[in-house]
């Protein structure tokens, strides 16, 4: 945040404002052509009870029609009910096939294997294992695992690799947090999903923004303008944010950049599989193994 001339504090959000009809309709189209692509015609969607799942399913269920979208509630033992709650209400708003599979059976023996094992270690067992689940029943349903991170997420590495980072698509992982609050309005989201505090439910009282040390409007500012504006650390710092917030920020999208890339391929031949063979986004394709 900037202060001004008087001292009063001004903020970087109104830079952050969409278009959210114009991005509904981009969205939608981009769900559809990936699936469509791929020779699929139905999502396999994650629901966490918080807003960017929710967010994903409104999206998914506008794009391929409401029964060709199948979610998943996966509560593990510690799983707040509130989630579940306000997951069963965008089910139930959307008329959503869904099914509710509990991961506790199965992340219990890794975990009781470990008894000093971190709150940290934990929710990433959890987040692979829903990865599990959901690619599971992309084969029995017949469609493709959609993603649900968002822009601010994606960027902090602020996901677990092969978990909730391991989907075939991700359709609102260009949005930051403050703009997926913009379109959830837009989409005429529950008020209640909209306005709770977002966590990944890992643990009893887990919220994202006490794990992170700072809130999501502080650092969509900042990420907007080293990202998107490409400010340089100093003159974000000059836009009023404390310099330390700024280079730690920084140092966290470096930090996390293999997260956001597939598995770098060493180079031997003339066209190596990311390098030189790169496929086009114009091609129809076929349904195949997920």
């Amino acid at each position: 945040m900037k202060a001004n001339e008087a001292g009063q504090v001004t903020s970087v959000l109104p830079r952050l404002k969409i278009n959210t009809a114009l991005a509904t309709r981009i969205l939608t189209g981009f769900i559809r052509d990936s699936i469509e692509k791929a020779g699929m015609r139905r999502a396999v969607i994650g629901l966490s009870g918080g807003i960017d799942s929710a967010v994903s399913a409104y999206l998914a269920a506008e794009a391929l029609g409401r029964d060709n979208v199948l979610a998943l509630r996966m509560p593990y033992t510690t799983s707040s009910p509130e989630s579940l709650r306000d997951a069963g209400a965008v089910i139930e708003d959307l008329s959503l096939p869904h099914l509710t599979l509990s991961i506790s059976e199965m992340a219990d023996p890794l975990i009781e294997r470990f008894p000093a094992m971190s709150k940290l270690r934990k929710g990433n067992i959890m987040a692979r294992l829903r990865m599990i689940a959901l690619y599971d029943q992309s084969m029995a349903w017949g469609g493709l695992v959609m993603g649900t991170s968002n822009k601010t997420e994606f960027l902090l590495g602020y996901s677990t690799i092969y978990g909730d980072s391991g989907v075939a698509l991700h359709p609102i992982a260009d949005l930051y947090k403050c703009q997926v609050r913009q379109l959830a309005r837009h989409l005429g989201l529950p008020d209640a999903i909209v306005r709770k505090p977002p966590s990944a439910d890992l643990w009893v009282g887990q919220t994202d923004e006490d794990e992170l040390g700072f809130t999501y409007d502080e650092a969509d500012q900042v990420l907007f303008l080293l990202v998107d504006e490409r400010y340089t650390v100093d003159e974000a710092a000059a836009e009023g944010f404390e310099r330390d917030f700024v280079v730690k920020i920084w140092e966290r999208v470096k930090a996390n950049h293999y997260k956001r890339t597939m598995p770098n391929i060493a180079k031997l031949s003339k066209r190596s599989i990311g390098h030189d063979f790169l496929y086009l986004r114009d091609y129809t394709g076929r349904a195949g193994r997920v």
